[in-house]
C-alpha cells in the first residue's frame, strides 16, 4: 500500500496537534464538523485524498483554521497562466488615466498594523486630491473576499499612498473585471450587493476622469480586443481603444 506524503501526514499532525489542544476525542471532533468518525481519522492519518474537500472544509472550520486551496499547474501557481491577461488589463487601464491626467503607480503594496497587500493600480489627480485605487480582476470568483479586500484598501488609503507624498481629499475604487460569460454570470449572481458596495458604472467613468470631484465606487467590464458589444449585466462596457487613424495614440471612449 502506498504510503500518505510527507505533506499530507504534516496536515494530519497540525489537525491532530490542535484537536489536543482543545481536549477533544476524535470523535468529538468528528461530531462537531458533521461527519463519520473514520473520515475525521483519516485525516489525522494523513490519508488527505480520501477525505472530500467539502470534509475537509468542515474540519478545519471547527478548529478555526483557514484552508487555503492553490491550484499548480506545471509547476507553477495556476494565477500566472493568466498573468498575461492580467498585465495586458493593467497596460489598458494605466493608458486611459495617464491619458486623462493622471498618475499612475502599479503594484503598490502596503503593511500597516498587519494589514497587509498589494493594490494593481494607485491613481493620483493632483488638482482635485483624488485617489483611486483599482483592482483588476481576470476572475471574478470569491465575491466576499472582493468586498474585504477593497474596504481595508479604502480605510488604509492614506496609508497606502503616503510613501508618495500624496494627501487625499477623496478615495475613490475601480473593480475593473475582464470580460467573459463567466464573470458576467458570477457579477449577475451577486448583482445587489455588487450594486451597493460599487453602485457607478462604466456609463460615469469617461466623464468623472476629467473632473473627479467625489469619491466614486465603480465596477465595470474590461472586454477583450474584438469583444461584441454587451448592453446587459452588472454594468455596461467601458470600451477603451486606440485610433490607429492618429499618429499620436487618441483614444476613443465608447
Amino acid at each position: 500500500m502506498i504510503s500518505p506524503s510527507m505533506d499530507d501526514l504534516a496536515v494530519g499532525r497540525v489537525f491532530r496537534a490542535l484537536r489536543l489542544r482543545l481536549g477533544w476525542t476524535q470523535s468529538m471532533a468528528a461530531a462537531k464538523a458533521g461527519i463519520s468518525r473514520s473520515s475525521y481519522s483519516e485525516l489525522e492519518r494523513g490519508w488527505i485524498d480520501r477525505v472530500s474537500i467539502g470534509k475537509l472544509r468542515k474540519i478545519a472550520t471547527i478548529f478555526e483554521v483557514r484552508l487555503v486551496l492553490e491550484p499548480r499547474w506545471r509547476g507553477a501557481a495556476l494565477d500566472r497562466a493568466f498573468s498575461s491577461r492580467h498585465a495586458a488589463m493593467a497596460e489598458e487601464v494605466t493608458r486611459l488615466l495617464v491619458g486623462a491626467g493622471w498618475e499612475v503607480r502599479p503594484e503598490v503594496s502596503f503593511n500597516h498594523f498587519g494589514e497587509r497587500g498589494v493594490v494593481d493600480l494607485v491613481a493620483w489627480h493632483g488638482s482635485s486630491r483624488t485617489i483611486l485605487l483599482i483592482e483588476l480582476k481576470t476572475e471574478l470568483a470569491d465575491i466576499n473576499n472582493l468586498l474585504a479586500v477593497t474596504d481595508r484598501r479604502r480605510r488604509l488609503a492614506a496609508r497606502i499612498v503616503e510613501p508618495f507624498g500624496w494627501v487625499p481629499g477623496n478615495v475613490a475604487e475601480w473593480v475593473v473585471v475582464a470580460e467573459s460569460r463567466t464573470n458576467r454570470r458570477r457579477a449577475g449572481e451577486h448583482r445587489t450587493v455588487l450594486r451597493a458596495a460599487f453602485p457607478s458604472d462604466g456609463r460615469r467613468i469617461a466623464g468623472w476622469l476629467k473632473e473627479p470631484r467625489e469619491a466614486l465606487a465603480a465596477l465595470w467590464f474590461l472586454p477583450d480586443s474584438g469583444a461584441s458589444a454587451v448592453r446587459h449585466g452588472c454594468a455596461p462596457r467601458f470600451r477603451v481603444r486606440a485610433r490607429s487613424t492618429s499618429a499620436e495614440g487618441t483614444r476613443k471612449v465608447a
